[in-house]
């Protein structure tokens, strides 16, 4: 069975350095590359290089002990943390590394609250061991207070056994923990396992290996098509890649996705090259290319459309412009960058005729100057231009959307309600496949998510809102896709004008 790793930290605890240790140890490279020397298989960007950082997650394919593997390696600076949260959409498993020497830090205490909301079973490697100043007893005290006190050494089978009461009778009976129990309690999430060893002196990475296999081999078998899309990427003249975690089933070059559009073409991607594959199967990360309408959090076939992101930026930024470029003939070519990070927000004010951005701090903001340079050539600086507000419906109501054009029809309606502070969107069903078939029902479920709704006090992005679809009607002849995305804005617009909404303040936790 295949399976997709991810391994997440806070910056500087070693990731690039732990991944190039299982792909040397895979054979996938000849030796372990250093982040300070520039030569690591999958910091590739030039940027990455030049700062020594991960900027973009990125796959790298793998066999061990008769296993396919694609490992993801994540940004660990918080500036980046939205792409490792998309990235966390894509995994079976994660790696939750620590530096031995720093123990857990702020970043680590959001990836993990980050891992348990997508629900991502998870263990722990505490990197550096080989460093005088690292404890282990130290650092499995800090992983118990801060993170959770079912951070057990994977040595430890009697604590482990603790934590549920068919292992611990197991445990009493046999003096042990056989691995399909270790991999239910694993999977359950009711440990986190601790390895400790150095990957830059490839010191307790085989024993890791050799657990992810055991773990990868309790996958199960889903033969129905089910997709995820984490992660969108501009090829320039109107391509793109559509990265995708296949959950179930298969999908071929030529299928029609359930979107309905085509595929031209499958790669998998491993380090910088690719290869072209005529199908992809459970446990494959793919770049599906033909795709342009689908967006980073869409699922296809069994899987629903993800909720939109924890952690996002909470100031917006003016894009001035050095060179005299006109900023209105800029703005579309800067879009591209919207697809590959929505939480940029890339918008054009018509009334003050600026481009803005949201960012989430200084290093994303110089390697965004760097990167609008090196691809669109505009010289440019970002000016802080203000707080990013929030909205959110000031009480229940029922939004009414139709859309009748000649030779169109749909109409749309949608329960609106206001959720506890924190609790995102939420999106529901409440409606009989009778009434209205189920492929209209997900298609207005992904019109509510494809896009940031904005509210009717400032126009600041929606939260806190729970979505309900309780009815809708579509004409047997003349429905299209589309009209049901017109219906689904016009019944959220509509629906926010008769009820009002709220301001929200961003407030941040120190």
């Amino acid at each position: 069975m295949k399976s997709v790793w991810g391994i997440m930290a806070h910056v500087d605890a070693g990731k690039t350095t732990l991944s190039e240790a299982i792909l040397y140890n895979a054979g996938q490279i000849a030796a372990i590359g250093r982040v300070d020397h520039g030569d690591t298989f999958l910091d590739t960007d030039s940027q990455e290089k030049d700062r020594g950082i991960t900027i973009f997650s990125k796959p790298a394919v793998f066999q061990y002990n008769n296993l396919s593997m694609t490992l993801l390696d994540t940004p660990g600076h918080v500036d980046f943390a939205t792409e490792a949260e998309r990235a966390v959409w894509a995994l079976d498993f994660a790696i939750l590394l620590i530096s031995g020497t720093d123990g857990v830090q702020s970043h680590t205490k959001t990836i993990f609250k980050l891992l348990e909301k997508n629900n991502i079973p998870t263990v722990i490697f505490v990197n550096k061991m080989d460093m005088d100043s690292a404890s282990v007893d130290l650092v499995l005290d800090g992983l118990n207070q801060q993170l959770s006190d079912r951070c057990i050494d994977f040595y430890d089978d009697e604590s482990m056994a603790a934590e549920d009461e068919k292992a611990l009778d197991e445990f009493l009976e046999n003096e042990n923990l056989s691995n399909d129990t270790i991999k239910r309690l694993v999977f359950e999430r009711k440990v986190f396992p601790v390895f400790f060893g150095s990957a830059i002196k490839n010191e307790g990475v085989v024993e890791l290996m050799n657990f992810m296999a055991v773990l990868s081999s309790g996958l199960k078998e889903e033969k129905e098509f089910g997709g995820r899309i984490y992660k969108i990427e501009s090829l320039g003249r109107d391509a793109r890649l559509t990265f995708t975690k296949i959950t179930g089933g298969k999908v071929k070059v030529k299928d029609v996705l359930p979107t309905g559009e085509k595929i031209n073409e499958l790669r998998v991607y491993s380090g910088m090259k690719y290869t072209q594959v005529d199908e992809a199967s459970q446990g494959d990360v793919v770049a599906i290319v033909g795709p342009k309408e689908t967006f980073a959090g869409q699922g296809l076939g069994t899987e629903n459309n993800r909720i939109e992101l924890s952690l996002r930026p909470v100031l917006q930024y003016k894009l001035s412009f050095k060179d005299g470029t006109i900023p209105k003939l800029a703005y579309p070519k800067l879009l591209a960058l919207n697809e590959e990070d929505p939480s940029l927000n890339v918008n054009w004010d018509s009334h003050k005729e600026e481009v803005s951005l949201n960012l989430m701090g200084e290093v994303q903001t110089e390697i965004l100057i760097n990167r609008i340079k090196r691809e669109l050539n505009y010289e440019v600086e970002f000016e802080e231009s203000g707080v990013l507000y929030k909205e959110t419906v000031a009480k229940p109501v029922e939004g009414v959307g139709h859309f009748e054009p000649l030779r169109h029809y749909a109409e749309v309606h949608i329960l609106m309600e206001p959720l506890k502070e924190g609790e995102g969107i939420v999106v529901e069903t409440d409606v009989s496949t009778d009434d209205l078939s189920l492929n209209w029902q997900r298609l207005i479920e992904t019109h509510i998510l494809e896009k940031e709704h904005v509210g009717v006090e400032i126009g600041a992005p929606l939260t806190d809102i729970k979505f309900t679809i309780i009815g809708g009607r579509a004409h047997i002849k003349h429905t299209e896709g589309g009209d049901f995305r017109e219906a689904t804005y016009r019944a959220i617009r509509q629906g926010l004008m008769e009820a009002g909404t709220t301001i929200l303040e961003p407030y941040l936790h120190f």
